[in-house]
């Protein structure tokens, strides 16, 4: 291969270290996320999948650091070998072209069922947790954004027709929060 050798990196929290997962590989450019794999939109693999091109080999750790669900890793593997990319997952020692073996296609298919499988198996148990935390009076959500008189000024202001972006750039704040906020006051004027 002439190209160059691009690696993908990713941990799901910005705690996890990114060290281990291609240590020692000699490597022209890495893209390192910090980010959930749960879906395909990671600004850090968009920039990758739009740097690499025609004989290059991009790196991965393993196949649930490209994706956690079957359906983003087939399609992102498929794009990059249709584009003459070499995909190589180091952990699984699996080598994809896009002339891959019967036998390669299955052990991509069947891996990264195993990578989906174990994530939704992380958000059930999270789930339980948080339903057995409630039930013992130990959990209560998240702690509020905003205080009860931020909120009350946030909807007088949103009333008096201030613009949702600048109060949330203002208070720093999500936009979201803003909308929420908006969303329960209209709903509580209109009982």
């Amino acid at each position: 291969m002439s190209g160059q050798r691009v690696g993908y990196v990713r941990v799901s929290t910005l705690e996890q270290n990114t060290e281990r997962q291609l240590d020692g590989v000699e490597l022209d450019r890495v893209f390192t996320e910090k980010a959930s794999g749960k879906d395909s939109k990671r600004p850090q693999l968009e920039e990758m999948l739009a740097y690499v091109r025609e004989g290059d080999t991009l790196l991965v750790h393993s196949m649930d650091r490209l994706a956690r669900n079957l359906d983003d890793l087939r399609r992102i593997v498929q794009t990059l070998t249709k584009r003459g990319v070499r995909v190589e997952f180091k952990k699984e020692n699996l080598v994809f072209t896009g002339e891959d073996s019967p036998m390669a296609t299955l052990m991509l298919s069947v891996m990264g069922a195993f990578a989906e499988f174990e994530r939704r198996l992380i958000l059930e148990r999270q789930r339980e947790g948080i339903a057995i935390a409630k039930k013992e009076g130990k959990y209560h959500g998240r702690k509020p954004v905003l205080t009860p008189a931020q909120v009350l000024e946030v909807r007088q202001r949103l009333a008096s027709g201030a613009n949702k972006r600048a109060l949330a750039e203002e208070l720093g704040v999500s936009h979201e929060t803003i909308y929420k906020y908006w969303r329960e006051g209209a709903n509580g004027m209109a009982q």
